[in-house]
């Protein structure tokens, strides 16, 4: 199913679908920014980008996008400041592939 088909139902179950424990830590009266499972600069309105993504692609395509996704951050996670930050964006995407498969 393409994006433009989703009804507003589904968007919405997209949206509210589990929300990674560490957002609902509040350090200052702020939610606690998590850069591996939930970054703000992937969430802008009410859909998250992942989830566009998905929506736009065949599920084909989107274990590809996946796949390319973990082998990116196994490529570079030696060369970047956060070595381990990296590599738990690699099983971030690690996981939505094993989830797709289930």
């Amino acid at each position: 199913m393409k994006l433009n088909d989703e009804p507003s139902e589904s968007w919405d179950r997209a949206y509210n679908r589990g929300k990674p424990k560490e957002w609902t830590e509040v350090f200052d009266g702020k939610l606690a920014e998590d850069n591996v499972n939930h970054p703000p600069h992937y969430t802008k309105g009410d859909i998250e980008c992942i989830d566009g993504i998905k929506a736009s692609m065949s599920n084909a395509e989107y274990l590809g996008y996946l796949k390319g996704a973990v082998m990116k951050y196994l490529w570079r996670y030696q060369y970047k400041n956060k070595p381990k930050e990296d590599l738990k964006k690699c099983l971030w995407y690690l996981q939505r592939m094993i989830e797709e498969q289930e």
